[in-house]
């Protein structure tokens, strides 16, 4: 990702992150994060931000947009409010001099340790854990739709990526967001589903789409819920 900025005609300036691509057409999308802009490789600076201009006032409209609906950022304090597979869970500290387990007891994740007052100790330890909790689910999830494909994944990692929720490589290699953990189980199976159906299919053409709909028939609704869901999701940095 480049950081970029774009000048408008009456001085204001939009900063956005450009990713320069494979691809024939420009794509913009409103993250947690602001305005990200999919690119050809080859594209001229000029018809960029020509195409970018065309666009500034849809641009406008969605991040003023996504001010209005953003939460606020995670506090790592005792009775702190997460999501763990779509269930609302308690952040619960308890100091205690030696141990420094974080565990899953009902609606609460419980951690303990004599650094329960250090908020980057204790998010460290959370977001290890959550992680620790996404790759297994992950794995077994894409080792269940490999064999209903009759296909074989060669690896399966988890991506901290700040724009995308999962990728597929030519190698069949499958990296997936440690923070879907926190989405509804059918959003996670949806996005698993979305890469693994590039494994028939490099590319989002309609092949793609009719290899996603007989992995996950209702991915346009699914594809709703996670862009609502996105800005909650990334609350965890």
């Amino acid at each position: 990702m480049i950081e970029q900025l774009l000048q408008l005609p009456d001085g204001q300036t939009i900063p956005y992150q450009l990713d320069l691509r494979v691809r024939r057409t420009i794509g913009l999308k409103i993250t947690a994060q602001g305005l990200v802009v999919h690119a050809p490789k080859r594209i001229a600076a000029s018809q960029l931000q020509q195409v970018l201009l065309q666009k500034a006032r849809w641009i406008q409209q969605k991040l003023a947009l996504r001010e209005v609906n953003q939460v606020s950022p995670m506090q790592w304090v005792d009775g702190e409010h997460l999501l763990f597979m779509g269930q609302d869970i308690v952040l619960t500290l308890q100091q205690h001099a030696t141990s420094k387990a974080v565990v899953l007891q009902g609606n609460q994740l419980l951690v303990r340790s004599p650094q329960i007052d250090q908020p980057a100790f204790v998010a460290r330890k959370v977001l290890q854990w959550f992680a620790q909790q996404a790759l297994p689910d992950f794995k077994r999830r894409v080792e269940l739709i490999a064999a209903q494909m009759g296909e074989k994944v060669t690896a399966v990692a988890l991506s901290n990526a700040r724009s995308r929720w999962g990728s597929c490589n030519s190698r069949k290699q499958i990296r997936l967001n440690w923070r879907l953990i926190q989405a509804p189980p059918h959003i996670i199976q949806y996005v698993i589903c979305h890469e693994m159906a590039h494994l028939r299919e490099m590319n989002h053409s309609a092949k793609f789409y009719a290899v996603q709909a007989s992995l996950f028939p209702n991915y346009e609704q699914a594809e709703k819920e996670l862009k609502s869901l996105s800005a909650i999701l990334h609350r965890m940095a």
